[in-house]
This record gives C-alpha cells, sequence and structure tokens, in this order.
C-alpha cells in the first residue's frame, strides 16, 4: 500500500506525525460534518498497514496516521469517503452521490491517491 511512504521512522517521528494527523482531521471533520448533518463519535489515529481510513458499525471513524503525508485534496478525500460512511454504511450508488456533493472529481483524485500509493507521484 504504502510504497509511497517506505521511508523508516523513529517512535518520536510518528508520534509527532500522528499528533499532526489527529489535529488535521479533527479539523476537516468540523468542516465537513454538518454538510453530511452527521455526528461523530470516536475518531482514532492509527498505524494501519493497508489502509487510509475505515469506518466502524458502531460510528467510529478511524483514519491512518499517513493522512497528514497527502496533499490536502486527497486528505480531503479521505476523510469525506469515510465521513458519508455513517450516512451510508457500503459503497453504493447513494453512497458515491454523498461523496460527490462535497467532492465532485473524487474520481480523479482516487486515481491520483492509488498513484501516490504506487509512487508514481510525488507529494
Amino acid at each position: 500500500m504504502l510504497k509511497f511512504f517506505s521511508m523508516r521512522r523513529n517512535r518520536r517521528q510518528y508520534v509527532a506525525l500522528r499528533e499532526e494527523a489527529r489535529a488535521l482531521v479533527h479539523a476537516r471533520l468540523a468542516h465537513f460534518a454538518p454538510m453530511y448533518g452527521v455526528e461523530l463519535r470516536k475518531v482514532f489515529i492509527k498505524n494501519h498497514k493497508s489502509r487510509w481510513g475505515s469506518c466502524s458499525t458502531k460510528g467510529n471513524l478511524n483514519f491512518n496516521y499517513k493522512i497528514v503525508l497527502l496533499p490536502p485534496d486527497v486528505a480531503d478525500y479521505i476523510i469525506v469517503h469515510e465521513l458519508c460512511h455513517l450516512r451510508e454504511f457500503n459503497h453504493s450508488a447513494r453512497f458515491w452521490t454523498l461523496v460527490a456533493e462535497v467532492v465532485p472529481n473524487h474520481l480523479v483524485v482516487r486515481r491520483r491517491l492509488r498513484e501516490l500509493e504506487r509512487g508514481v507521484l510525488q507529494r
């Protein structure tokens, strides 16, 4: 998943990035959540090996700490994607319509994310 971020990080760098990611995610969730009329539950910043984010059936949101290393539009896409799962817990047409309300070019951004994962693009 993360060839783009293959550099090794020590514990201090990890903690600093995780806290930076926490601040970013909370700020962007505060911006986007009112647009969807959803209430946030718990938000976790984790060191996922193969995911950028996830949404639990309890409505908790999880994000990879490396989200802070992504370009802002790509990070926003991931945050909006998981936020939309609070309304549609699937990847149906209704779900993608919700995503497109805020990220109309989500297909382009998603493709760019995949390219970043493969190390094709630079930040």
